[in-house]
């Protein structure tokens, strides 16, 4: 993975102690170093074809952009289904498609008491017999759930205290599911743990991603928009799991003062978004900075075929290029349309090729680069005290029926 920035800006290198410092208690940056043997044979322990999880927010959308990143390049002989809400029209869609009798599922929630979590595996409850065969729940210990796994004599993995659900994919909440279908969940970690050693040993990401942290957090109150405008339909489901981790960590009241600070995270998917979004970036209010990332090597060589259209044929022109070239020069063609603006900052992030590893560094790079710009805007990155705020009133609401 490499990382190009087209702007300049002096990295906060005292940062990087009190990040290695917070290591101590925050749990998200040693999973990389996790032992997954356990993970691997109980995977393999499982044979339904099916393998649902049941989580919403952090216990979902990380192993679902780990997925779908890789499900365009692989044969996965088994199926990741996840819900991940309270809509009737979607559960009833998505429980359509699922075998319940050669299934799998994953109840996960941190807290064990997740209204969206439990309504819907309450459902599932009522319409097949859970049971040890069939289940699996992921919560932290001593939760109600894990007390409720417990009687009902389910496989029951923890999810570490200090780790919260959106930096948790490469706890027991991804790499459980991510196994279960055949992914290849040491490589993933390897990914990780290749962004971690250059991070803390000094060797080349501590300086970019202190560049690009820097960068945000001087210039929030100016570009307090971060665009992250991904080449490629794999990157759907991450720009989901990056509007979470950017919206959940770094919208707060700053620490030591009143203000309320943040960056507003907007994903978008090229080249769709370079027919719309891209206006409001180029001509609209410059308070947004961009972030393109693309793929080097998709590893396929379809090319649009050598033919003629009547009334089309100055569109010859297309003949012959892969769709990879093509989509690659659509990025390169915005970059250098960006770069000759004013006042639009603008990184590029280039992945190597599609594969777990490449995942794994992208993933863990967004987790650093999250806790680094939290850090830098004197925020705690691993509260969120405003989404606590709806799931209280909603509890209330609850118990008023």
């Amino acid at each position: 993975m490499k990382n190009r920035f087209y702007f300049d800006t002096k990295p906060n290198e005292n940062i990087l102690e009190l990040i290695k410092a917070e290591r101590e208690e925050i749990g998200f940056y040693e999973l990389c170093h996790n032992d997954v043997s356990e993970y691997e044979a109980y995977a393999k322990s499982i044979d339904a074809q099916d393998i649902v999880v049941v989580g919403i927010g952090g216990s979902a959308l990380g192993t679902s952009a780990i997925y779908k990143f890789l499900k365009y390049t692989n044969h996965f002989s088994k199926k990741l289904h996840v819900i991940e809400t309270t809509d009737p029209l979607v559960i009833t869609d998505e429980m359509e498609h699922i075998d319940l009798q050669n299934a799998h599922f994953l109840i996960i929630s941190k807290s064990g008491t997740t209204v969206e979590t439990i309504s819907v595996y309450k459902y599932i409850a009522s319409i097949i017999e859970i049971t040890s065969k069939n289940c699996t729940i992921i919560t932290d210990e001593g939760s109600l759930l894990e007390k409720h796994a417990i009687d009902s004599d389910i496989k029951v993995f923890h999810i570490p205290h200090n780790v919260g659900g959106r930096f948790s994919v490469l706890s027991a909440v991804g790499l459980v599911p991510l196994a279960m279908i055949g992914i290849d969940i040491r490589s993933l970690l390897d990914g990780a743990k290749k962004i971690y050693n250059s991070f803390f040993n000094q060797e080349g990401y501590d300086t970019s991603l202190l560049k690009k942290a820097t960068y945000y957090a001087q210039t929030a109150n100016t570009y307090n928009i971060n665009c992250l405008f991904s080449y490629s339909e794999v990157f759907r489901e991450f720009n989901a799991w990056y509007v979470q981790l950017w919206g959940e960590s770094l919208g707060k009241k700053q620490i030591h003062s009143q203000l309320h600070v943040g960056l507003t995270p907007v994903g978008l998917i090229g080249p769709t978004d370079q027919h719309s979004f891209l206006q409001l970036i180029v001509d609209g209010k410059r308070d947004k900075s961009v972030t393109v990332i693309k793929i080097n090597n998709f590893e396929n060589a379809m090319e649009v075929p050598n033919n003629s259209l009547k009334h089309l044929e100055s569109l010859d022109v297309l003949n012959g290029y892969k769709f990879s070239e093509i989509i690659n020069m659509q990025a390169d063609s915005i970059v250098e349309s960006l770069l000759s603006l004013e006042h639009i900052p603008l990184d590029v992030i280039e992945i190597s090729q599609i594969n777990a590893h490449s995942i794994g560094e992208l993933i863990y790079y967004y987790e650093l680069l999250a806790a680094l710009v939290g850090k830098m805007l004197d925020i705690n990155t691993y509260d969120q005290p405003g989404v606590e705020m709806g799931k209280i009133i909603l509890k209330e609401k609850l118990n008023k029926k």
